[in-house]
């Protein structure tokens, strides 16, 4: 049918530009209508190719496998114990595994410091790991491996803090002209109205190498399944007028200063293509040392990420820099959980990578009651995600008002079976179906 339309179009196209040229102005705009509607109708449709996907957002979603499911949870050592005795920590794992989770996202980079042995971190702070006495003649990343794939769990590895630290670490003290600030030069960051944070600058060439070298050693040395970034890959917008940015703008800029207002939509655009670039350059050496090891990301919804945190997410999804996303989406009402599953930087991503959602199951002092909690997951399996993260595992059913073994009972029920999780192997065949 397209074949006839296009052969006759050609036939006649001469034709109907003398005689709209020979009525006048009139006659040539209903030409140029006419032209347009042949031109969409002989047009073939996009194939499913995954470089096709990255430039329209608005393609058929791939279909869910019903077989596979993401269930995670974040394990972290705020607000928790879990990760302190070893004890504890594999009898978290086997507690998890028998609710039928598939997946742990261990915290490996917080505080400062890392939780596994790093000679990385000892170059640069002289502490190669956590200093926290229940970490000490301990590697909780080796041990969290080892349980994890022993009970048939895939283990990614968590940089909870990216390129924020304490203001008092010894990275942040030994290394201050690595810091970011404000216009009126100062460089605390208040994190809860409680913990004093500063920012590294991942703008920097010797910050990049820092992080770079981190997580390299990481997917080098261990047999991970993957890695994951969040939020604190970028860095709150109110920062970044330190001189090493202000004169990287400026050298950009015909020698303007940033603009005063750090709202101001070129300004966080630029900032955030730096933080892309960079991250484009981290992917290609995560996968230089470790093909296997996926890139996961778990941020928040796009415009806060952007605007709050310089954190391009849906760049760098176009870009096939994420191979894995979790959007956090911790909200109280189940009406503006359902709005944020609708967004189209989520919808585009759907279409050619796995996409979890993250739940919020409590937080130290602000329990959440099991039935809210169902509701969620439920509506992002409605939804079609590819699952779910749970953040964090000491609210699963430890900080509640209600029972644990009532909690681990509702777990059981929720997630009633075993099953794989969806990964980007076997996302593209499903696309292929």
């Amino acid at each position: 049918m397209k074949e006839r339309i296009a052969k006759s179009f050609d036939i006649y196209a001469n034709k109907l530009v003398q005689f709209s040229q020979t009525r006048g102005r009139l006659y040539w705009w209903v030409f140029l209508f006419l032209l347009t509607l042949t031109l969409i109708s002989i047009t073939p449709l996009p194939g499913h190719s995954q470089g096709e996907l990255l430039e329209s957002p608005t393609k058929q979603i791939c279909p869910i496998d019903s077989k596979n499911e993401l269930r995670g949870v974040w394990l972290t050592n705020v607000d928790s114990d879990v990760l302190f005795e070893a004890e504890k920590t594999a009898e978290a794992i086997a507690l998890l595994a028998q609710a039928n989770f598939n997946t742990l996202y261990p915290t490996v980079w917080n505080w400062g410091y890392t939780l596994y042995p790093s000679k990385v971190a000892e170059g640069f702070t002289g502490l190669a790991l956590d200093p926290t006495p229940g970490l000490q003649g301990r590697d909780i990343l080796e041990e969290i491996v080892a349980e994890g794939h022993e009970q048939g769990m895939s283990v990614i590895p968590w940089f909870e803090f990216g390129f924020m630290a304490p203001a008092d670490s010894e990275l942040a003290q030994r290394h201050p002209q690595w810091l970011t600030q404000r216009q009126d030069g100062s460089t605390i960051w208040w994190e809860g109205d409680v913990h004093q944070r500063v920012w590294l600058n991942p703008l920097r060439p010797d910050v990049q190498e820092f992080m770079t070298d981190l997580i390299v050693e990481i997917v080098s040395n261990y047999d991970i399944d993957g890695i994951q970034l969040d939020d604190h890959f970028g860095y709150p917008s109110e920062l970044g007028y330190d001189e090493y940015t202000v004169k990287l703008y400026q050298a950009e800029h015909s020698g303007k200063l940033p603009p005063t207002d750090p709202q101001d939509p070129d300004w966080v655009k630029w900032r955030a293509d730096k933080i892309t670039a960079y991250v484009e350059t981290l992917f290609q050496a995560i996968k230089q040392h470790n093909p296997q090891a996926i890139v996961s990301v778990s941020p928040n919804p796009q415009d806060f990420s952007l605007n709050s945190f310089l954190l391009d997410w849906h760049q760098w999804e176009r870009k096939g820099l994420i191979e894995e996303l979790i959007v956090q989406v911790y909200r109280d009402s189940n009406d503006s959980f359902i709005r944020e599953l609708q967004q189209p930087e989520i919808i585009a991503a759907k279409s050619h990578i796995p996409v979890g959602i993250g739940v919020l199951s409590g937080l130290k002092g602000r329990p959440i009651l099991w039935d809210k909690i169902y509701k969620q997951v439920n509506i992002a399996r409605k939804h079609k995600f590819s699952g779910v993260s749970f953040f964090f595992y000491e609210s699963l059913w430890n900080l509640t008002t209600e029972s644990p073994q009532r909690r681990q009972a509702a777990l059981k029920s929720l997630f009633n079976h075993q099953t794989q999780r969806p990964d980007i192997s076997n996302w593209e065949v499903l696309c292929q179906k």
